[in-house]
């Protein structure tokens, strides 16, 4: 009986040992989590502006993916022409300078006021205009300045580097400069107001006055007096000055493919440290890398020349229809835009950057400068935009207008309006060399009370030929109004021009 017991228990021990390693040869069952969030996971379809997209649990499909790449690429070169659009209108600039000679040597001057004839971002007839490129590769650039003039330098990505003349720390003297390469640690000798720039590649504007409507004493103390050489030159050449005086050539920058382009060359010229980290991301993830060649497939070329095109749209629309109030000058008119939006020449406020504030100046203006947004009172100059009518209308070519300015203009010098192509942002070309009315012109006709009415259209109003500005059938325009030494009755905004009405 013994022994049958250890039998029967035996054979139990192995059944029980059987069924215990059938157990684990099976793994345990899983209890499904029911309480993740909808909103951490996606469906798997899901109805886009990008068409249907797929995914198996969450793993993308490939022609997900490839569709959300082409989409991606896309959207960050349309992107890249919003945050690079200053590099790009600097870098026009420069190759409309190197048409007349080279850097550092060569400075383009309009002897005879600007004019019509040349493509450049809203310029003006009432001052003498000198450019030139400033290249500082082989080392420091000592430039010599003359008294009476507004200038300024910028660099290759259009930030701020230093103003000279009236503006300037020479305080309209004339003075000697120093301009620095990125990252010069070599000895700075006394005697220089010392400018650092974070780019090798700069570009300088000086506006000389006129006397008595006169552009020649601007332009002999500009000859006499500017000058550019290296700083261990011992026999520095002078400037070639040419006159580029109802020259036709090209200062804008592109809205097609050829904007990366010019963009990928001012990657490749200049110091990663000149250009913010994200924005240089940004550019490398569409194939614009610091010593890399910039060859984009055909797909990413014709996603890319989309993306200029788009760009390009974008521009014009945050510039011609912002929906930003800051870019509105006042709330009781509709003509007129705000020079400066925003308020601060880095675009920047309480730290966050002011995006379309920044699209907008440089699709449409160059020259950035603190004394452009708020001069002190009575001294330099402020700016309009006159985008629409009165009844936030286009302003057409074909039709006429009347512009009111009332008594008392706030101006401690003079003011000015300016009219300009809506494509190019240049001034209009038509039968008028110099597109322009001031209030310092001999011929123009002030009303009884002070006042001023100013006329656009096609044909002059009878006997209002003085103080009409020709426009084009077919095209569109606007106008930009200066005003020069501008008092506290401009800044308080108690003083305002009408808007701009159809007559006709």
């Amino acid at each position: 009986m013994k022994s049958k017991k250890l039998i029967s228990l035996a054979v139990a021990v192995v059944m029980a040992a059987s069924v215990m390693s059938a157990n684990a040869a099976q793994p345990p069952k899983m209890k499904m989590t029911t309480d993740i969030p909808a909103s951490v996971t996606i469906p798997d379809k899901v109805k886009t502006r990008l068409g249907t997209l797929r995914f198996k649990d969450g793993f993308p499909a490939q022609e997900t993916a490839d569709r959300i790449y082409d989409q991606l690429d896309f959207q960050r070169g349309v992107e890249s022409v919003l945050l690079t659009t200053g590099g790009a209108s600097l870098q026009g600039f420069r190759n409309g300078i190197r048409q007349w000679g080279p850097d550092n040597e060569t400075a383009i001057i309009w002897e005879e006021r600007m004019d019509s004839k040349v493509l450049l971002l809203t310029p003006n007839t009432t001052v003498v205009y000198v450019f030139q490129w400033l290249d500082t590769k082989d080392g420091p650039l000592v430039i010599e300045t003359p008294p009476n003039v507004l200038g300024i330098i910028d660099d290759h990505w259009f930030k701020y580097v230093t103003d000279f003349g009236n503006a300037g720390p020479d305080m309209g003297k004339g003075g000697k400069y120093l301009l620095l390469p990125p990252g010069y640690e070599g000895k700075i000798p006394a005697g220089y107001h010392v400018a650092r720039s974070k780019t090798y590649g700069n570009w300088m504007v000086m506006r000389g006055f006129l006397v008595d409507g006169d552009p020649k004493p601007a332009v002999k103390s500009i000859k006499q007096h500017y000058k550019v050489y290296p700083l261990d030159a011992k026999s520095p050449k002078p400037v070639n000055f040419v006159d580029v005086s109802m020259k036709a050539f090209n200062t804008n920058h592109p809205s097609d493919f050829t904007f990366f382009e010019e963009i990928n060359s001012i990657v490749q010229e200049e110091p990663n440290s000149a250009q913010s980290s994200e924005i240089l991301g940004l550019l490398a993830s569409i194939g614009i890398e610091k010593g890399k060649p910039f060859k984009p497939d055909a797909r990413m070329k014709k996603t890319l020349t989309e993306a200029a095109l788009v760009g390009n749209a974008a521009s014009r629309v945050i510039e011609y229809r912002n929906r930003d109030k800051s870019f509105t000058a006042y709330p009781d008119r509709k003509t007129w835009q705000t020079g400066f939006p925003g308020g601060s020449y880095e675009f920047l406020s309480d730290g966050v950057r002011l995006i379309d504030q920044r699209v907008g100046f440089h699709f449409y203006a160059t020259g950035i400068t603190p004394k452009m947004v708020k001069p002190p009172v009575g001294k330099g100059s402020q700016y309009m935009k006159g985008m629409l009518d009165s009844k936030s209308q286009p302003l057409d070519g074909s039709k006429s207008y009347r512009l009111h300015v009332p008594p008392n203009v706030p101006a401690n010098q003079f003011w000015a309006v300016t009219v300009y192509d809506v494509q190019t942002r240049s001034m209009l070309q038509t039968d008028q060399r110099f597109p322009e009315v001031t209030s310092a012109d001999a011929g123009i006709e002030q009303n009884p009370d002070g006042s001023y009415d100013l006329y656009f259209g096609p044909t002059a109003p009878e006997g209002k030929e003085n103080n009409w500005l020709q426009t084009i059938p077919g095209k569109g325009w606007h106008v930009l109004w200066r005003i020069y030494g501008p008092e506290q009755a401009w800044f308080d905004k108690t003083w305002r021009p009408g808007d701009i009405e159809q007559v006709k």
